[in-house]
């Protein structure tokens, strides 16, 4: 490619990213941290102390001494006796640590028991700030919350630390990053767990399954993604920006640079702080960089419908500061993403890529130069689930057209079996169901299912009382049959042999004549269990009328 056509991409490019904005909430939700400057200094002995030397302004300082000093050195040990003079240390085994900036909880072993540290060195509640010199991090977490400096003996990051401490004195915010809508969360029903996605990819610990609901402490979570990217339903969903918003921007993006460039363009996903220090004005013309808080915030509805829309390729910048629970997520995604564009004859178009490789993508890209979509889609963002199957239709008319279905373990997609012998249609599936995938047959007694609805969560298959569903993972490309209301059962109503009205199914009438009929509570009145509950409770009335002391016998 040209120089000269390089600039006129690189031009096109920057009018794009001017003249598109990305919708934000303009008075978004957020959370406050109110701290007073109580900092816990915890690691050998030596080294907390010369730090709480540095940090002489701040409220109050503590040293929790949970290693042996660092060196014997005569010098060195004058320096430590005469820093931070003023400063108690205490030597009490730590328990554990918990909370976020303002609210630090540090508990240690004391007089036989245990006891919080702030309130036997300070008279608090809590520390505000904790500065961890340890080796190894007293709190293991991927992502630390917020006011817990983790160190190490890093003189670079101790200094950085250093610095930064003092500021936080105060009431700070911070943005709300994710809300919650219970209604459609397939966590739990009627005390029944179902899906644990969201569970399992937090990497700061801020999710959590509390009274058998999801919740989110916006104090922990750093706005990650990888729980809206996780939930099948969408029942999490990022608030900066929203799912649709970036859908949005994503859409005009992609369809002004190929109206004003005439081409196709790459998206490149980068996070806010580490990655966007690597773009820079040498990356090549055709790929456009979006900006998120962290790259987990795109998913997979967002990359293929980008690719739906008209992008030819999709690249997400990695760097050494995504956390290991983020990539991991990340490549099981890409591997699902790539696995549909495989099937449907597509060559495997989304990447994650590392910043050495942005210096030299040309290979990389050109396993799309021939595969650009050629009519973009018209479709616009709905829900997360929606939005996504647009855009595998679209992309599979644009390829194969193939109505097969790919198999794959573990993923929010599937079908729903009964095995109709034995199913009885008591409807607990039904009532349990949070995605509406199986639904009754209103007036007449009826399973019907819908696939495009069905997450897979396994609520249905644990509710059953005859233990008779079973699920099978696996996308279905025919747009047709997974959006069709099939019929798992249906049978005819049983009527009621008094009053003929129907009142339950044939199956469950038979169900219960087999189980309970030769009963000796039942026996001598067999025939009630064929009648509606009105007349049962007529037929009731009536034998004791006729012999008011049969009920006493």
């Amino acid at each position: 490619m040209t120089n000269r056509t390089q600039e006129a991409l690189k031009q096109a490019r920057q009018q794009v990213l001017a003249q598109t904005q990305m919708l934000q909430n303009l008075i978004p939700p957020t959370v406050s941290y109110t701290t007073e400057g109580n900092v816990l200094i915890i690691g050998p002995e030596d080294l907390a102390r010369l730090a709480a030397d540095k940090l002489s302004t701040m409220a109050h300082r503590v040293i929790l001494a949970n290693e042996a000093i660092t060196s014997q050195d005569e010098a060195h040990l004058e320096r430590v006796m005469a820093a931070a003079t003023d400063v108690e240390s205490y030597y009490n085994k730590l328990i554990g640590v918990k909370g976020f900036l303002g609210q630090f909880q540090v508990s240690v072993e004391y007089q036989d028991g245990a006891a919080e540290l702030s309130l036997v060195s300070i008279r608090k509640p809590h520390f505000d700030i904790v500065l961890d010199l340890s080796s190894t991090a007293c709190l293991n977490l991927e992502m630390l919350p917020p006011g817990y400096f983790y160190v190490g003996q890093d003189t670079e990051k101790l200094e950085d630390a250093l610095a930064q401490i003092p500021d936080l004195v105060g009431q700070f915010d911070k943005p709300r990053y994710v809300k919650i809508n219970p209604d459609i969360c397939a966590h739990d029903r009627n005390g029944i767990n179902g899906c644990n996605r969201c569970l399992n990819f937090c990497p700061a610990d801020a999710i959590s399954s509390v009274a058998k609901k999801i919740e989110i402490d916006p104090y922990l979570c750093h706005g990650a993604g990888s729980c809206t990217s996780a939930c099948p339903t969408g029942a999490i969903s990022y608030d900066l920006p929203t799912p649709q918003a970036l859908h949005s921007y994503l859409n005009k993006v992609v369809s002004r640079f190929r109206e004003q460039a005439q081409t196709a363009p790459v998206i490149l996903f980068h996070d806010n702080a580490v990655g966007a220090d690597f773009i820079t004005d040498d990356l090549a013309g055709d790929i456009i960089p979006v900006a998120l808080e962290e790259i987990t915030v795109a998913s997979l509805d967002h990359w293929l419908s980008v690719l739906a829309w008209g992008a030819r390729q999709v690249l997400i910048l990695n760097t050494d500061a995504t956390a290991p629970t983020l990539t991991q997520m990340l490549k099981g995604e890409l591997s699902l993403a790539n696995s549909i564009l495989d099937e449907m004859g597509q060559p495997q178009r989304i990447s994650l890529i590392d910043p050495s490789m942005l210096a030299d993508l040309d290979s990389m890209l050109d396993i799309s130069l021939d595969w650009p979509v050629i009519v973009p889609a018209a479709f616009a963002s709905t829900t997360k689930r929606n939005t996504l199957f647009e855009a595998i239709d679209h992309l599979n008319s644009q390829a194969g057209e193939i109505d097969t279905c790919l198999s794959l373990n573990n993923i929010p997609f599937g079908k729903v079996s009964v095995n109709v012998e034995k199913c009885t249609m008591c409807m607990s599936c039904v009532a349990i169901c949070p995605t509406v995938a199986l639904q009754d047959g209103g007036d007449k007694p009826a399973l019907h299912f819908i696939e495009q609805n069905c997450v897979q969560c396994g609520l249905c298959e644990a509710a059953c009382p005859e233990k008779v569903i079973s699920l099978t993972p696996q996308i279905n490309f025919d747009k047709a049959a997974r959006q069709q209301q099939h019929t798992l059962k249906e049978e005819a109503p049983f009527e009621c042999i008094r009053c003929g009205s129907p009142f339950a199914t044939q199956s469950m009438v038979h169900r219960m004549l087999d189980m309970v009929g030769a009963h000796s509570a039942f026996s001598a009145n067999i025939e009630r269990l064929k009648m509606c509950g009105d007349c049962r409770v007529k037929d009731m009335f009536e034998d004791i009328l006729q012999d008011p002391e049969k009920q006493l016998r």
